[in-house]
């Protein structure tokens, strides 16, 4: 007869009659048990590699930009975040264990992250797309509407749908008068509070106990290159993957009205963002049935159409230009995404490698819907991997892109299985985070 464990306790309380040693029995048991217990000894060891490997790709990967890139903000970005990663592995290797995580993401938090991005948000350097943004605000602002009627350079081109321009507000309402309108005008600092803040609720509702802090996983995310350098250069893809993670945990969860609100912002901030409404429908109605799924989707669907529709019917063509066409490679001004991704490797042969690369896109689009109308999704991780399956798909077979769009994917990979893991130690959490959550 076995007894049974209290709530709370450790796993070792728990013990079986039929687990006692028997009279005659050799010692394998303790032998295996000392075994198991070697390997519990070694993975700090492990967990320490981990981080030293860590910390030393990403500094290899901010110090290839000074030398291959031609952009001055990822140039200057490389040039101040590539010590700050060497430090962060030098103080995991010098610290003790149970400081060195806390210290290295936090090296890396300030070097990679707040450091270089409060340098050029004060020197008023950015990315284009930061500019378009703040553009886009002050001409809805005076104008009623975010986009350039006339076209003719690239940066004249606003390829975001008109929530986007919410971003930009701060910027119009506050100038540019001093350090402190400086920096909180800024829309990569919005973008940059919008990501962490869904991130952080998508945990809190993944792991309603919080038996771990989010702070350190959230830091190592945040600090890595994959976030880091688009947070500090530009950073209009953030809000974007924190809204799709946030929508799809509330999904999991039940609550269909509000994730169809969080469907709206995410659907009217890019068209990227639409296949996550199937996705989270479906989630609701394997988990939850028809009503829940049909709420969400009306929301979802009723939200962006009041947001888009009044552009559609006055900007019809504007709209098209820019926010469809303009992304796709279709209009005479070419957008500056420009990655070497097989879309766009593709398109460089003329008309008919673009045809070719618009043909697989559509094809890549098909499998994943049938895929995921033939496997529904029954948890926010299973809803998140077939999101980033379909916009892996659609980033890299897309006529142009750059690898920066990855990060949506990779982050819906990532983090909601971190959020959604009960076990502290968990070694894909290790494995993924660098450290002992």
């Amino acid at each position: 007869m076995a007894t049974t464990r209290p709530p709370g306790a450790p796993e070792q309380a728990v013990c079986t009659l039929h687990e006692a040693p028997r009279a005659g029995t050799d010692a394998r048991i303790p032998d295996q048990r000392t075994a198991a217990g070697s390997a519990r000894r070694l993975r700090p060891t492990q967990r320490r590699t981990v981080q030293v490997l860590g910390c030393a790709v990403a500094a290899g990967w901010a110090t290839a930009f000074p030398l291959v890139s031609d952009l001055p903000n990822q140039i200057f970005w490389g040039t101040v975040a590539a010590p700050a990663y060497a430090l962060a592995g030098l103080l995991c290797l010098a610290l003790p264990r149970r400081y060195a995580a806390r210290a290295a993401a936090g090296a890396a938090v300030f070097g990679a992250v707040l450091l270089p991005l409060v340098l050029l948000v004060l020197r008023g350097r950015h990315q284009s797309e930061v500019m378009v943004v703040e553009r886009s605000a002050r001409l809805l602002l005076h104008t009623g509407s975010p986009y350039l009627p006339d076209p003719t350079v690239v940066t004249d081109y606003d390829p975001y749908l008109p929530t986007m321009a919410v971003f930009g507000l701060p910027r119009a309402l506050l100038g540019s008068g001093g350090p402190v309108a400086t920096v909180l005008g800024d829309a990569r600092i919005w973008f940059a509070v919008t990501f962490l803040a869904c991130l952080l609720a998508c945990w809190r509702l993944l792991r309603p106990r919080l038996t771990a802090s989010p702070t350190l996983p959230l830091a190592t995310l945040t600090a890595s290159p994959l976030i880091a350098l688009a947070l500090v250069v530009g950073g209009v893809d953030l809000p974007l993957i924190g809204v799709c993670c946030l929508a799809l945990s509330l999904a999991a969860k039940g609550r269909a009205i509000p994730a169809g609100l969080v469907l709206v912002l995410a659907c009217t901030l890019k068209w990227t963002a639409w296949p996550a409404l199937p996705v989270a429908a479906l989630l609701l109605w394997r988990l939850y049935g028809r009503r829940p799924a049909a709420r969400a989707t009306l929301t979802a669907v009723a939200g962006s159409t009041a947001l888009v529709l009044p552009y559609l019917l006055t900007q019809g063509q504007v709209l098209r230009e820019q926010v469809v066409r303009f992304p796709l490679g279709l209009t005479a001004v070419h957008t500056p995404a420009g990655s070497p991704l097989p879309g766009k490797v593709l398109a460089g042969f003329g008309p008919t490698g673009h045809t070719i690369s618009l043909t697989l896109l559509c094809l890549g689009a098909l499998g994943v819907a049938v895929w995921l109308l033939a496997y529904p999704p029954t948890s926010a991780v299973a809803a998140c991997d077939v999101l980033a399956v379909g916009l892996t798909v659609a980033f890299t077979l897309a006529p142009a892109g750059r690898f920066g769009y990855l990060a949506l994917p990779a982050v819906l990979v990532i983090w909601p299985r971190l959020a959604a893991n009960p076990r502290p130690r968990d070694r894909l959490t290790t494995i993924l985070t660098g450290v002992q959550l």
